[in-house]
């Protein structure tokens, strides 16, 4: 058997693949909650609300599809014969002083028709009156000693404060009935020793249930009566441990004022605790002991007893919905789990077993593709020893992972349940795998509905053709491209995934832009050369000036600080919204037009505010592999907001994730339609080298021979922003500090050439250069590059030397290069001497300088730059973005 990784002494599991908007869900059940029950109520004197308006409040507080899918099943899981399957709801002493907090999450899930049994204790409230009275409490193995006077006192405090509960209710148009005796049939538990305290032997349902049915949420004390009818105190806790056993509801939900448990050491809460998984473990740990080992062990008992359905959450009154109502929860979920194994066998699984869950949830079986059998035969074929089967005992989730000896791991099929999915039992799986195999690889859907969940463990990704190859383990891109190749030659993988160049369509619709421009010096034409407009005499006369809203996203790297200096000067543009998890909560700095505070935007948040239009355009400052799953929530708000998604908002990826998708428009507006540009909703900002490298080689490709015995090279040096950042020290004012991935002081005043070999930018730039290719150079364009890191900070210097196919001129190369950028105003011709960096330097365009042309005439040497952070990242996409939004191209952007 195995043991999960994400072990919940640790605090680090998550229920489901999708990040918490904590900020948003606050805010919901604080105020917006309120408001709402109170605004609703006052408008109308009906007890029952308006359904659809609570519900889709509830939408703030997670998805529509998460909220949709718990209010259906927990509207179906009541019954006639057991109205009260919904939940049962305990509620601490210490929370009824919260007493308007606790009437408003109860109504809440009134009005969207739930009716949950709650049961309330009085322990604090007791104290206080008993300490006046003069009455010292006595306890016993943690069990209030109850005598007469303490009882008397106790009934009279319990009732007060059911009271107040069923009247806050009421106030807020809930229907609440108070049930303070009737329901709990005890006997003592031992008299000699605790008094007038019982133990409940029966409990008589129909006081709860006539109360569920005439549309009132049932409001119960922890009292409870003999058969002789002697009134005996009862545990709060146990009473409610007894009604779940009566009642088997998918809910036990205990309210406290802390929201959860919490780690004894750490003090962090504990997130998910899988009792078959770690209750053993836990309770060998050193901090688990008194109060909480009591309650796991109380928690393990009731769980034992009801169906797995069943699971116990211990949460506060204010995140009440958000518990009950998302993946991510809020508070502490306990649930009794499965033990993992795996095998290395179809025969140790149950072969007729395993042949059901490919039936029912392989997708190329669903699709008619293949049989079950055929599926069944393919993973035996790996052979003994060659594969392991993971899973849990009921088969919720199972995954095949194909391990030959010295060969990368593959998963090769990946089944689970609805039921896998929701209840973490798919990421338990996958951790128990990525705990054995230090690299794997693994293929899905682009269109699957557990998309993000494949992003978010993946280290990198492909998507081509409707499909992804995801991917742990391996950091260099050279190394992936070599494993995939292999796994293609290997037939371990059943079709191609590299990007191999541009596709037919993609150069056929690339090369029918506009008409085609004759070189006065050389006679050749070059088709694709139209660029929409180019000069400032054909630029169309008005631009939008209706000002816009930006969200940016990855705001803390050296990209996202240029970003956000562009946008403090643009006359149109406003930034409402930068996401940073270090930095969330501290004020952006280098932005005057308004205070803007750092959020850490979930996936949902960003869902929502597409959803709700908050913003016109989106700016994903992400690292590589990170992007797709704030891709597809903006496309998923786009589409709730419009049934065709056109209404919904720009968004300009500046990471590699998208470079290669044919539905996204390329953004190089210096070389690429313009016109597609203005009319796109999704663009991908070329790469800073991959930039450098395009604006150097594409006024030369008319002059490539068709078959280049030697490829171009381009030797490309940046400074170390380049490189990334990486989180510093946090300074005075306990800010994170970012700190440059590669030091200067790490170059020791010298250079360093990395990624010798297939670096992405090569394969960037050959793609979309290959759709400027003349008609007789139809095929992929292939480039040799080779990048290196300098001790300066910003700046890229080029040098290509590209073979010709004929003897040329360095004066006729120039002329290409002058024809080609004329009227560019982010492209600068040096005439003399070659580019340095101080021509690039924190410089907004791409310079050019330094043609030569070898002895013989059959090979050019150019020399161009850039600033990386500017025109190869942030200026560039400020091009873009102007372009989609309709303004100026260089709205913004200082002309140098």
């Amino acid at each position: 058997m195995l043991s999960a990784t994400s072990r919940a002494v640790r605090a680090t599991a998550s229920r489901a693949a999708v990040p918490k908007p904590a900020a948003v869900a606050k805010a919901c059940n604080a105020v917006v909650v309120k408001r709402t029950i109170r605004g609703i109520h006052s408008a109308s004197s009906s007890i029952q609300t308006d359904r659809d308006t609570i519900t889709r409040l509830l939408y703030s507080i997670g998805t529509k599809k998460e909220v949709e899918r718990y209010l259906r099943i927990f509207s179906s899981s009541s019954h006639p014969s057991n109205p009260a399957k919904f939940a049962v709801i305990k509620i601490g002493g210490a929370v009824l002083d919260e007493l308007d907090e606790l009437a408003h999450a109860l109504s809440f899930l009134y009005r969207v028709g739930l009716y949950p049994v709650v049961l309330h204790g009085a322990g604090p409230q007791l104290n206080e009156i008993l300490e006046r009275e003069g009455v010292v409490p006595d306890y016993i193995d943690g069990i209030r000693v109850t005598d007469p006077k303490t009882l008397g006192i106790a009934r009279r405090v319990f009732l007060e404060e059911n009271l107040k509960l069923v009247a806050a209710l009421e106030s807020l148009g809930t229907r609440a009935r108070p049930i303070t005796s009737g329901v709990f049939q005890a006997d003592y538990l031992d008299r000699a020793k605790y008094n007038l305290v019982g133990k409940i032997t029966k409990i008589d349902r129909r006081p709860i249930e006539a109360s569920i049915r005439a549309g009132a949420l049932p409001i119960l004390t922890s009292l409870a009566e003999t058969t002789e009818g002697q009134i005996l105190n009862v545990n709060a806790d146990v009473a409610a441990g007894e009604l779940a056993k009566e009642f088997e509801p998918l809910k036990i939900v205990f309210l406290n004022e802390k929201g959860g448990l919490f780690h004894g050491v750490t003090g962090e809460k504990l997130d998910v605790i899988n009792l078959d998984e770690e209750y053993d473990e836990l309770m060998r740990q050193p901090w688990v002991k008194y109060g909480t080992k009591l309650k796991l062990r109380e928690f393990k008992e009731l769980l034992d007893v009801l169906p797995r359905s069943s699971s116990v959450a211990v949460i506060s009154a204010s995140s009440l919905q958000k518990e009950l109502f998302t993946d991510s929860g809020a508070g502490t979920l306990i649930r009794r789990g499965y033990k993992l194994f795996k095998h290395g066998a179809v025969d140790q699984v149950g072969r007729d077993r395993l042949r059901e869950v490919i039936k029912e949830r392989d997708i190329d079986v669903l699709a008619g593709l293949t049989s079950p059998g055929k599926v069944l035969e393919g993973i035996e074929k790996l052979g003994a020893g060659n594969y392991t089967i993971y899973g849990d005992e009921p088969l919720d989730a199972l995954a095949v992972v194909s391990h030959p000896p010295g060969k990368v791991p593959i998963l090769t099929r990946l089944f689970a349940s609805r039921s896998g999915v929701l209840n973490n039992v798919l990421d338990n799986v996958f951790d128990a795998i990525r705990k054995d195999h230090r690299r794997l690889f693994w293929t899905a859907p682009s269109d699957d509905e557990n998309r993000a969940w494949h992003f978010e463990r993946a280290e990198g990704s492909f998507i081509r053709g409707g499909r992804g190859l995801f991917w742990y383990g391996v950091g260099d891109v050279g190394e992936v491209e070599k494993i995939v190749r292999g796994f293609e030659e290997e037939g371990r993988i059943e079709r191609a995934y590299l990007p191999v160049g541009p596709a037919k369509a993609h150069r056929a619709a690339a090369s029918g832009i506009g008409g085609a421009k004759a070189f006065s010096t050389l006679a050749r034409q070059v088709p694709g050369s139209s660029r929409g407009y180019a000069t400032a005499a054909s630029v169309p006369p008005n631009f939008e000036t209706k000002t816009r809203n930006v969200a940016l996203v990855g705001a803390r790297g050296f990209t996202g600080q240029a970003l956000t200096s562009l946008f403090d000067k643009h006359p149109y543009i406003n930034l409402t919204h930068v996401s940073s998890r270090q930095l969330k909560g501290f004020s952006l700095e280098g932005y005057n037009k308004s205070k803007v505070t750092y959020s850490d935007l979930s996936v949902k948040d960003v869902e929502k505010m597409e959803k709700d239009g908050e913003v016109d355009a989106w700016v994903m400052a992400l690292p590589n592999g990170v992007c797709k799953p704030f891709v597809d929530a903006v496309d998923a708000g786009a589409a709730a907001k419009s049934k065709d998604g056109k209404e919904g908002g720009v968004i300009v990826d500046l990471s590699a994730d998208h470079r290669f998708e044919d539905g996204w428009t390329y953004g190089l507006p210096e070389l690429y339609s313009r016109e597609q540009v203005k009319t796109a909703k999704r663009v991908s900002n070329p790469g800073c080298y991959a930039t450098a490298v395009q604006m150097l080689l594409a006024p030369l490709l008319p002059l490539l021979p068709s078959h280049p015995a030697v490829l171009p090279t381009v030797f490309g040096i940046s400074g170390y922003s380049g490189a990334g950042t990486v989180s510093g020290p946090t300074d005075e004012q306990g800010r994170p500090t970012t700190l440059p991935k590669v030091s200067p002081q790490s170059l020791k005043g010298g250079i360093r050439p990395y990624s010798l070999t297939g670096h992405i930018h090569e394969r960037e730039a050959g793609r979309h250069l290959a759709s400027l290719l003349p008609a007789d150079h139809a095929g992929e364009f292939k480039v040799a590059f080779t990048p290196a890191v300098a001790p300066w900070f910003s700046g890229i210097l080029a040098t290509a030397s590209v073979p010709l196919a004929k003897s040329v001129s360095a004066k006729e190369v120039w002329a290409l290069y002058e024809e080609r950028y004329a009227g560019e105003k982010l492209v600068r011709m040096k005439k003399e001497g070659v580019v340095e960096l101080a021509d690039v330097e924190n410089k907004h365009g791409f310079v050019l300088g330094g043609v030569q042309v070898a002895a013989g005439g059959e090979r050019a040497v150019v020399v161009g730059g850039l600033d990386n952070l500017l025109k190869g990242a942030a200026t560039q996409c400020l091009q873009n973005l102007n372009l989609a939004l309709g303004y100026d191209e260089y709205a913004g952007i200082p002309l140098d």
